[in-house]
């Protein structure tokens, strides 16, 4: 029986598959807390506007003389920004300025913006901008760069190679033979701890394998940009005097938007909020089983 057919069959005892199952296993060890603590703060961090908006106050503003319609202030916002609509006016509080919403169409993909005006006045005070509040700011350092600036970015990029590792190992060693593969697809729940435990780990691992997968290559090019923008422009290289975006700025523009969902809607922010602790549950899980196979032999 030649290699790969022992592997499709029976891989357990393949050499390969046990030496990829120990790099697994270490590399696990060895990168699984920060695994833990970059899965949980991007879980944090997804609705960061919302959280920093929603928390955030309308500068005061001094009435003086009666409150502008939203007809008048929508012909103030033109008169100052004529290429742009009015798709949007919010006046709460009569004592706050108010907010309008602006773009150059009304359609909903199109990327609007936000000024504050005097509703007495009609005077644009400036853009919206909230203050975020400091432990978002902290929550969003310790995942971009692990409160440590240009070290802290280098060692996430390393360890987001490391779970591109994780993954790609994981994906081998997942397999079970042709008679039992379906096993690593679901979870049975009427069984021991061990075994559910095992179970929720390579399900886990199987379903959201290409999720973890993303971040890991998008996380490797949020800290390490300049050397993937060369390599990509290596591959195509730009055409110079060109108005067109090079290869390398539509590759990098995508990485960096699925990387955080943000773009894409309300649901897929809620999906990344839950589904970005998947990497942290396969750590919790995979440590767990450490425990079962190794350290509680030792222990006992």
């Amino acid at each position: 029986m030649g290699l790969f057919s022992q592997f499709v069959r029976r891989p357990q005892g393949v050499w390969a598959r046990k030496a990829l199952f120990q790099v697994h296993l270490w590399v696990g060890i060895g990168v699984g807390l920060y695994v833990l603590i970059i899965s949980i703060s991007g879980s944090a961090i997804v609705f960061r506007r919302e959280i920093a908006r929603a928390l955030w106050q309308l500068p005061a503003v001094t009435p003086s003389g009666p409150l502008m319609s939203s007809e008048q202030l929508s012909a103030a916002a033109i008169k100052l920004y004529p290429r742009l609509m009015v798709v949007s006016i919010a006046i709460d509080n009569p004592n706050r300025a108010a907010i309008v919403v602006m773009a150059r169409s009304a359609s909903p993909g199109e990327r609007r913006r936000e000024r504050i005006f005097d509703p007495y006045t009609g005077k644009d005070l400036g853009a919206v901008s909230p203050d975020e509040p400091r432990f978002l700011s902290w929550l969003v350092s310790l995942h971009d760069d692990l409160l440590a600036d240009r070290t802290g970015r280098a060692v996430n990029g390393i360890g987001a190679t490391l779970l591109f590792v994780l993954c790609l190992t994981g994906a081998v060693i997942w397999w079970q033979g042709s008679s039992r593969w379906s096993r690593g697809l679901t979870i049975r729940w009427r069984t021991g701890w061990p075994r559910f435990n095992w179970d929720l780990h390579s399900a886990l691992g199987f379903w959201l394998f290409l999720l973890v997968l993303m971040w890991a290559v998008t996380g490797s090019y949020l800290s390490f940009p300049s050397e993937w923008s060369a390599a990509l422009d290596a591959i195509r290289p730009p055409v110079h005097n060109s108005s067109e975006q090079s290869f390398a700025d539509v590759i990098t523009a995508w990485l960096s938007r699925i990387h955080f969902g943000r773009a894409y809607g309300t649901t897929v922010k809620w999906l990344y909020t839950i589904l970005g602790l998947v990497p942290a549950a396969l750590f919790i899980t995979g440590a767990i089983m450490w425990w079962n196979r190794v350290l509680r032999k030792k222990v006992s």
